[in-house]
């Protein structure tokens, strides 16, 4: 079995690459290449035209032997590496870094855009500050002796994870060995972190982010006050104890939520007489668990549609309950809304109970069901605009789903019109 930790797009380790859905666009779906590039037009800088190393593509295994070989042919001390990727392989980033550190570079986020080119021994290129250092990317960026994050540039962090398990995280099932993986993994990246003099903060606040959560976007206080970028030496990095808290706090509250997972996966149960396929998944806000809910599919009241049932149980926050606005599905590029029945407060509780309801084609589902690299983006709104959204897979769809769609054909189209229960999630 593959027990392949990733950090963004790639698996770690020795073994094939994936890439997740999204950030699959030319040279960022590949792996890292090198380019020594000079700014352009030559009679715009003139003198003044900088040279950099462009870093571009999915960080894998492979990629610090080969940015050695890059370095050996090239003088690259010093210079400046500017970032474009993805993220990808743990070990593959954490070597890589420390070779950027041996070198003295300087580290950047920055999309490079060949410019036509011209009888020179070097390429011309303009460097955009309008890119995005993702995942494991961001820990490269971290072996720069100077780390420059520009107005513009976005560094987006998440969990490490078990790469043959990250697509739909919730239904699969982790042994001994996994977590004796993720934990010594975790410690590596804790030992790095403060190796580069960043603070023990970046870390906890990347193992925050639960690969069903969308990546985490770094703000500008965050870059500074973390040390990702370069800071006088006078301002102290957190201790090792810092960090032996983040991984015990994230290693946790996985632990709770495997232990909660009675039913995994997409289930069909009997409602009233009637199948239902469900999906129960915890609800939570940067990693932390502030509820849960269920999805319900049932036949729909026309042929080719389903009825889409939504229930949720979430904490107030801060004690003040707010009502959801919106409730959505969305699937790539297509999205489809739900109705809010209700959202109001539970009774002698801090809870708030929401239910939602609405019709999707049955098209939309069979697509979910048959790609099993995407998932179903739930996502809700409420009343002040806090957003949470959290995605959904597949686990268990495929072959529930065929049976729900042979029920729904077996039934008049007058009988079609059952909808989803509300049991509520608990």
């Amino acid at each position: 079995m593959n027990r392949v930790l990733i950090g963004g797009l790639a698996l770690a380790l020795a073994v094939p690459f994936a890439v997740a859905p999204g950030n699959a666009s030319g040279a960022r779906s590949l792996p890292m290449q090198f380019t020594l590039w000079r700014e352009g037009p030559e009679q715009v800088c003139g003198t003044r035209c900088r040279t950099w190393v462009s870093g571009i593509g999915t960080i894998t295994s492979e990629t610090p032997h080969e940015f050695a070989e890059f370095a050996r042919a090239h003088d690259l001390q010093g210079a400046t590496l500017a970032l474009d990727s993805g993220g990808g392989s743990v070990h593959g980033a954490m070597a890589l870094g420390r070779q950027v550190r041996r070198l003295g570079m300087t580290t950047t986020v920055g999309k490079t855009a060949e410019l036509p080119s011209a009888a020179e021994s070097i390429r011309r290129a303009k460097l955009s500050a309008h890119a995005d250092c993702e995942s494991m990317c961001a820990f490269v960026l971290l072996g720069g002796t100077t780390r420059i994050v520009p107005s513009g540039a976005r560094l987006l962090v998440h969990q490490i994870w078990l790469g043959d398990r990250r697509d739909d995280a919730v239904a699969a099932t982790y042994s001994a060995e996994d977590l004796v993986l993720v934990q010594r993994d975790i410690g590596r990246l804790a030992q790095y972190t403060i190796e580069m003099g960043a603070g023990v903060d970046f870390l906890e606040l990347s193992l925050r982010i639960p690969p069903w959560e969308p990546m985490r976007a770094l703000t500008r206080d965050e870059i500074r006050r973390m040390h990702v970028e370069t800071l006088p030496p006078s301002a102290p990095p957190l201790a090792v104890a810092a960090a032996t808290a983040a991984v015990s706090r994230t290693l946790a509250s996985a632990a709770r939520r495997g232990a909660d997972a009675a039913a995994r996966g997409w289930t069909m149960v009997e409602q009233s007489g009637r199948p239902v396929l469900i999906r129960r998944h915890p609800l939570t806000l940067e990693g932390e668990e502030i509820g849960r809910f269920d999805l319900m599919l049932a036949c729909g009241e026309t042929h080719g549609s389903l009825d889409v049932g939504y229930s949720e149980r979430r904490m107030s926050a801060g004690g003040t309950p707010t009502p959801l606005r919106t409730v959505a599905l969305t699937l790539g590029a297509r999205s489809e809304p739900l109705q809010v029945l209700s959202s109001e407060p539970v009774a002698r509780s801090l809870e708030w109970s929401t239910r939602a309801r609405g019709s999707v084609p049955l098209s939309f589902i069979r697509s979910f069901s048959e790609l099993s690299s995407r998932a179903l983006v739930v996502s809700t709104v409420n009343a002040d605009n806090a957003r949470t959204v959290i995605r959904v897979g597949n686990s268990g769809i495929a072959s529930s789903l065929a049976r729900l769609q042979e029920s729904c054909a077996s039934r008049p189209l007058h009988a079609t019109n059952a909808r989803t229960g509300h049991a509520g999630a608990r």
